[in-house]
């Protein structure tokens, strides 16, 4: 390895809306710099081969698990984490509708889980059953907690349609 391919680059990544400056190593993934560069700990890291969505976020409203893609290749796009959902103090309605459905047992897949959701309610407003488990298909639950889970996709659809039509 020559010394060039570890010298640090200057990058800004937009995060939850806001620029944030960094120096970052070329073969850093978006997981590593979230956790340990922004603190950004919501996003949980796992397998760190794209398995099981644990460290799922959006990139340009695409869910994408970043422990697969490098940090400095993100600049110029959007990231949203969960940390980046909840406003002014009030949950998004999809993490109310994990709460509403007891979508979190231990919690650790939520993070991945819920942004995994929001990509999919972004592209598809209504999904059917299978659509759900079909999006959801590269997020693991150890504790088994599907039926939840699914449930408050469901939950969570009907209510952001309800934000669309009440405005």
């Amino acid at each position: 390895m020559t010394r060039d391919e570890h010298t640090k680059k200057s990058i800004v990544l937009m995060v939850n809306g806001e620029p944030r400056s960094l120096e970052v190593e070329p073969n850093w993934t978006l997981s590593k710099v979230l956790r340990t560069e922004l603190g950004l700990t919501g996003t949980k890291e796992a397998c760190g081969e794209g398995a099981c969505g644990s460290c799922t976020v959006l990139i340009d409203n695409v869910a994408t698990p970043s422990c697969m893609v490098l940090a400095v290749e993100q600049e110029g796009k959007a990231i949203e984490t969960i940390e980046g959902l909840s406003r002014d103090g009030k949950l998004h309605p999809i993490q109310e509708a994990w709460l509403e459905e007891y979508g979190a047992q231990c919690g650790f897949c939520s993070p991945g889980m819920i942004m995994t959701t929001k990509g999919l309610l972004y592209k598809n407003p209504d999904p059917t059953e299978d659509e759900i488990k079909e999006a959801l298909g590269g997020n693991l639950c150890i504790c088994s907690n599907y039926e939840h889970i699914i449930n408050a996709v469901k939950s969570a659809a009907k209510k952001m349609a309800k934000e669309r039509t009440d405005g």
